[in-house]
């Protein structure tokens, strides 16, 4: 079955996680990645307008742009109108920026950057859907479409109200595929149900799943001692049907490496390994974590309006694999705008309606000793 992006080779290569040289992008090694994966036969790169504060932008002119024939690859970035405009023309020139910092005269594949929550709030606001639409039209953006992190229903507003979206970007891997919160498989059949293909981002978890608990790890090795534990996650995603492709964010040489060897000559799980990938999740299931399911009970009464679930979500990271920086990151993105774990006044409104019976005041007492 034909479909946007069948054609397109599936690794693409996410420039959200760079080589560094202290504050600036390693761009010497940033081309040396950029060389391999195009002659492994891969074309797919994405960034976006404030990965590295632009820098990410800035970085692949040098590293690609200026270096390839623009018809050998195809250029993803994406547009956070959430992020700083405060009116139309600011969110708008966000798309001339990028166009500028890359240099590359269009891009393939245009986002409305994280659409979901309060967010998807700006683009409405400033007009961006119709603003893309105008723009490619001008042949300066290709294909247009969104990048998403919410909840399945909201997915599904949002595909309603804007059928002209060509494509929706997700975040799909094995430990998110049931997650309460992610919500990977649900929100992929909302994409698929409305005939939208989908790239997925955070195949490998932000790199989660490439060091997974050892409980899991056991699981995956005793299957197949050979081999390496982050390509079980990208061939998990590149196994799902409709997939333009799926990114990996790549910082070192030897990442790129690995990852070109596990995707060159790719192979869709098969029935056998598919079992493995549900021996694994039950696996990380059962390692111990916060069992909040995000049904989101305990946030309509909250006076001081914490994202009870995401503070957990990201407390989880920390408790399931041991990772804190990653675990502060995701805090610090689900309290923005809005109350933290400290802001709790103990008026236990919530442990009245939670039907996991978590004694919650005393878990954001946790997660602001430890994420704040």
């Amino acid at each position: 079955m034909d479909y946007l992006g069948k054609e397109i080779p599936k690794l693409g290569f996410g420039l959200m996680r760079l080589p560094m040289l202290g504050e600036e992008v390693d761009v010497e090694q940033t081309k040396q990645m950029v060389d391999k994966f195009l002659e492994a036969g891969f074309t797919y790169f994405d960034t976006a307008y404030g990965y590295i504060g632009g820098k990410s932008e800035e970085a692949i002119k040098t590293a690609l742009v200026d270096r390839y024939p623009r018809e050998k690859f195809q250029l993803a970035t994406k547009l956070p109108a959430w992020a700083g405009p405060t009116t139309a023309e600011e969110a708008k020139a966000m798309l001339q920026t990028s166009l500028q910092r890359t240099g590359a005269g269009y891009f393939d594949f245009y986002l409305l950057h994280n659409c979901g929550d309060d967010r998807t709030a700006a683009f409405d606001r400033f007009g961006i859907w119709d603003y893309a639409l105008e723009m490619k039209e001008k042949g300066l953006l290709k294909h247009v479409g969104f990048s998403f992190h919410d909840k399945a229903d909201v997915l599904e507003e949002i595909l309603q109200k804007h059928p002209e979206m060509e494509f929706v970007q997700l975040q799909i891997n094995y430990a998110d595929w049931e997650d309460d919160s992610v919500q990977s498989r649900k929100c992929y059949e909302v994409a698929r149900k409305y005939g939208k293909p989908v790239i997925i981002m955070e195949p490998v978890k932000g790199g989660l799943l490439a060091d997974p608990p050892q409980s899991v790890a056991k699981v995956l090795r005793d299957a197949a001692p050979d081999k390496n534990l982050p390509s079980w996650a990208l061939r998990f995603a590149a196994s799902l049907e409709g997939v333009i492709t799926v990114l990996s964010g790549m910082s070192t040489l030897e990442q790129m490496e690995e990852n070109l060897e596990t995707m060159k000559h790719f192979a869709p799980l098969d029935p056998q390994e598919l079992e493995v990938i549900g021996k694994a999740r039950e696996a990380l299931a059962a390692v111990p974590s916060i069992p909040c399911t995000s049904c989101q009970y305990c946030m309509k009464g909250c006076s001081q309006g914490i994202p009870i679930p995401s503070v957990f979500s990201a407390m989880n990271t920390n408790l399931t694999y041991g990772n804190l920086e990653r675990a502060k990151g995701n805090y610090g993105f689900a309290v923005r705008g809005k109350g933290k774990a400290s802001d709790c006044v103990q008026c236990g409104q919530c442990e009245s309606v939670c039907p996991q019976h978590i004694s919650i005041i005393e878990e954001l007492q946790k997660a602001a000793a430890a994420l704040e």
